[in-house]
C-alpha cells in the first residue's frame, strides 16, 4: 500500500489491527484468502445507520419518504465515490495489475466498496461512534449544503414531463438483469420512449439504475 500514513491522515484514524486494514483495501481481483467483500458488506450497514440517524436529526419535520430519499441520495456509489476520491483512496486500494490497467484504481464501483469497507474496518476495531465521527466528518466536508434541493435530483419524474409534452409517452423502464451475489447485486435498467431505447445505466438498486438512465436521457435531450 502506498503512503498508508497519509490515508489515516486523511481519515483522521490510525489503525491498530494492520490486518483489518488490509483486508478493507485488498480487492478481490488479487484473488487472496481474503478480500474487502465481507467489510463491504458490514460498512454499508454501517453506512446507512449512521447517515439515517443523522438526517433524523438534522431533518426532524421531514417525513420518512423525503428521509428516505435524502439517504438514498448520501448513500450510493456516486457519493461514496466522492468521499473516495477525497481521500486518494484509489491508490491505497490492493489489486491485481489486469484490474490496474483496466482502470480499476478509479473505478467507482470498487472505490464505493473499498470506502465502505474500510468504514466497516473502522466499526469492527473502534466502535459506532468512532465509525460515526468519521464519516460524518467526510460527508459535512465533501456535501456542506444537505438538503433536498441540492441533494435530490429526480431526473426520472423531469423527463416524464419532458416526454409527455414532446412524444406524448412516458418512458419505459426495463429490467435487463440482475447479477452479483445477494449481499452485493446489481441491476442493469434499459430506459426506451416510443419503444426505441435512449439509455442503459447499472447501479446497486432498481430505482437508482432508473435514476441514471433517466439523468442520461435527458443530457442526449439537451435539458440538462
Amino acid at each position: 500500500m502506498r503512503n498508508i500514513e497519509l490515508l489515516e491522515q486523511k481519515l483522521n484514524y490510525h489503525f491498530k489491527d494492520r490486518r483489518l486494514l488490509t483486508h478493507a483495501l485488498t480487492h478481490k481481483s488479487l484473488k487472496k484468502s481474503y478480500n474487502n467483500e465481507r467489510l463491504e458488506f458490514l460498512g454499508d450497514a454501517v453506512w446507512d445507520l449512521i447517515v439515517g440517524e443523522f438526517l433524523f436529526h438534522k431533518f426532524k419535520n421531514n417525513a420518512e419518504g423525503d428521509l428516505s430519499k435524502l439517504r438514498a441520495a448520501l448513500v450510493n456509489e456516486k457519493s461514496f465515490t466522492k468521499l473516495a476520491e477525497f481521500l486518494n483512496l484509489g491508490e491505497h486500494i490492493l489489486m491485481s495489475v489486469a484490474e490496474e490497467n483496466n482502470g480499476g484504481r478509479a473505478k467507482p464501483s470498487i472505490l464505493s466498496d473499498a470506502l465502505e469497507a474500510l468504514i466497516g474496518a473502522v466499526y469492527l476495531e473502534a466502535g459506532f461512534l468512532r465509525a460515526k465521527s468519521i464519516a460524518l466528518r467526510l460527508i459535512e466536508e465533501n456535501f456542506p449544503r444537505i438538503d433536498a434541493k441540492n441533494l435530490i435530483k429526480d431526473y426520472k419524474t423531469k423527463l416524464q414531463e419532458i416526454t409527455q409534452a414532446k412524444f406524448a409517452q412516458t418512458p419505459e423502464y426495463e429490467l435487463l438483469r440482475a447479477f452479483g451475489p445477494d449481499h452485493q447485486k446489481s441491476f442493469e435498467i434499459v430506459l426506451k420512449i416510443e419503444g426505441k431505447e435512449r439509455a442503459r445505466a447499472t447501479a446497486k438498486s432498481k430505482k437508482e439504475a432508473q435514476q441514471l438512465a433517466a439523468k442520461l436521457t435527458l443530457e442526449k435531450l439537451g435539458e440538462l
